[in-house]
């Protein structure tokens, strides 16, 4: 299993457990975090934008260039953001934290 600490907006830590291979938007809405992921994967938005601390953000492969496309129009994108329907989970990435921006929105939890 792989441990996930989400931070979300209010600073409440809340922690999570995933199979290795696991996209981290399914973890983090399993986990009720307010990420929509409307597109469900397909880059086609920026609904399921994360921040992550320097060193966490420096064991991911890097972003695409359709990724950071969308990140261009993600609320509140830091130069660690990343879209987590693109963050595989694996061994190496056991006790990963990330932070939910306040700009989240999750239209299906209205």
């Amino acid at each position: 299993m792989v441990r996930v600490t989400f931070i979300t907006a209010s600073g409440e830590r809340v922690t999570a457990e995933a199979a290795p291979h696991t996209r981290l938007l399914e973890v983090a809405q399993n986990a009720g975090m307010p990420l929509e992921g409307t597109c469900e994967g397909q880059m086609a938005c920026s609904t399921c934008h994360v921040v992550l601390p320097p060193d966490w953000f420096a064991r991911l492969p890097a972003a695409s260039d359709d990724e950071e496309d969308m990140l261009d129009l993600a609320a509140g994108v830091t130069r660690t953001s990343r879209l987590s329907c693109q963050i595989l989970l694996d061994a190496a990435l056991d006790g990963i934290e990330v932070r939910i921006p306040g700009e989240s929105r999750d239209m299906q939890r209205r």
